[in-house]
This record gives structure tokens, sequence and C-alpha cells, in this order.
């Protein structure tokens, strides 16, 4: 009698996809470590190029990042993401989230390339007891992919030298008109500038608010060691958001930085750069 392998239960994360899983884990013994912001190689930062950004949120098993990670490690090190249009990715944890930042050479609306990491099937197996669905409109992985509603970014060209932070909170669902005007409203003054913002995109997942912030890292830097300088400044941005956005876990957030993700995994294509 001839027997079926049932399909693979599919994969939240639609970052991943399609090859052969491996008779055993590669990267069983492999580690990751933890930051709170992720860098890229000064190539990419040639002039005024920047990647294009997408945002998949997802709930984790708190306490899995060295389940996750070195899955993406592996697959990162021994495929070519980049021949699919990915150059670069970073994933992070936040109060029992996943989130995964994807970087490609261009939107995809563009390019047409829409296709993620290989080996979705060997990725799709690996993190699935750990990785599941976040919104309760779930049905397929591309749901998993947060909406873009805000971009900044300023004119001209900056310091090579960036850092990116991901600050996560919760937000009145159906918002983000009124936080993106809040924002717009800020950028249109002094204030990233003085603090070193060179790019803003903000996203929504239901009640999920994920915010990415580029900054020169040499003045956020400065902004942090000096930060009542700016606690006005900031303050008034925090009061104009406070109807619309809050702690995502108020019981145990203390300061600003209890909003900040933490890196878990990044890489970034080695032999790639923006062409000139």
């Amino acid at each position: 009698m001839t027997q079926t392998t049932p399909p693979a239960t599919p994969s939240a994360d639609p970052a991943a996809d399609a090859s052969t899983t491996p008779t055993e884990p590669p990267w069983a013994n492999d580690t990751v470590e933890f930051a709170n912001t992720a860098s890229a190689p000064a190539t990419w930062y040639s002039g005024t190029w920047r990647p294009f950004r997408n945002v998949i949120v997802c709930r984790m098993v708190p306490g899995s990042e060295d389940k996750v990670g070195p899955v993406f490690a592996y697959y990162d090190r021994t495929t070519r993401p980049q021949d699919l249009g990915v150059v670069g990715r970073a994933l992070l944890s936040y109060e029992g989230l996943y989130l995964h930042v994807i970087e490609r050479k261009e939107d995809p609306e563009v390019s047409g390339q829409r296709r993620g990491l290989p080996a979705f099937q060997a990725i799709a197996e690996a993190i699935a007891p750990y990785v599941t669905p976040y919104p309760s409109y779930w049905q397929n992985p591309s749901h998993s992919v947060a909406k873009h509603f805000y971009t900044w970014v300023p004119e001209g060209e900056v310091s090579p030298d960036r850092e990116m932070t991901v600050i996560v909170q919760r937000m009145r669902p159906g918002s983000e008109e009124d936080i993106a005007r809040v924002f717009a409203e800020s950028d249109a003054g002094g204030l990233p500038t003085e603090t070193g913002v060179t790019g803003r995109w903000l996203y929504s997942m239901e009640d999920v608010f994920v915010h990415l912030l580029e900054q020169d890292r040499v003045k956020a830097a400065a902004v942090r060691e000096n930060h009542e300088s700016m606690r006005p400044a900031f303050a008034k941005v925090m009061a104009d958001l406070s109807p619309y956005v809050s702690p995502y876990r108020p019981e145990t957030w203390q300061s600003p930085r209890d909003s900040v993700a933490r890196v878990f995994h990044r890489w970034t294509a080695p032999d790639w750069q923006p062409e000139a």
C-alpha cells in the first residue's frame, strides 16, 4: 500500500520559502545573542538608499529565541536570499511577540519578486512549535505581514553609521491616521534632526504598533546620555500619542526603554551593495 506524507503545517511567517527538510537539524548547537539595535554594512548607506522593509508580527513562546534564531541563521548561511531580492533580516522578540524585519533591494510591488528565504518547508516545520499567528483574521502567512502606514526620511545624505531600533507598543485599533498625523507634525520640525533620526517607519497589526527608528549612531548615543535636554519635546509627542498608543505591558513598563524589542538574529547579504 502506498503511503503519502501529509503536508506540513503552514508557517505563520511568510518569509520562509520552499526547499527540503534535513534529516537532522544542523543548527542544533548554534546560539543566539541579544542586542537592542541592528546595524547594516556601510556599503548599504551610500547616497540616500535604504532597503525596503516589511515587518512580520507573530506570537512566540517566551524564551524560544535560541530555537528560532539558529534556524534562520543556518539558512541565511547556506542559501542565497539575495538572489530573491532579500538582502537582510532582523529577528526580534518582545513580551511574547516575534518580529521579523525583512530588508529587500526594492519594493516587491516594483520588482515583482515576492519570495522570501529559500527552504520554506524546513523552516516552517522547525519554528512551528514556537511561532504562531497573531491576528484574529489569520488564514494564510501573508496575514502576518504588518500594515505599513507612515514613513519619514530626511532630505539629502546622512551619516553612513546608522542603527535601527524597533519600538513596540499597544495601539487603539484603527488609529493609524491619528498616529501618523502626530509623527508628521513632529517630523516637520527640528526634533528628528536634533536627535539624529535618519528614518522612521510605522506599522500596525490589529492592536500592535511597531515603530522602526533609524538613527545616526553617534547622535543617538548623545541623546541617550543627555535625555533630559530633549524631555519637553519628547513629552509633547508622547502626550499627543497618548489617546492612541500605550505600553504593550503596562504592568511591567517603567520607561520608554522598556518598549524596545531585542534583536536575536541579524543577517545582511555579504556580497551585495546598492548600485551607484
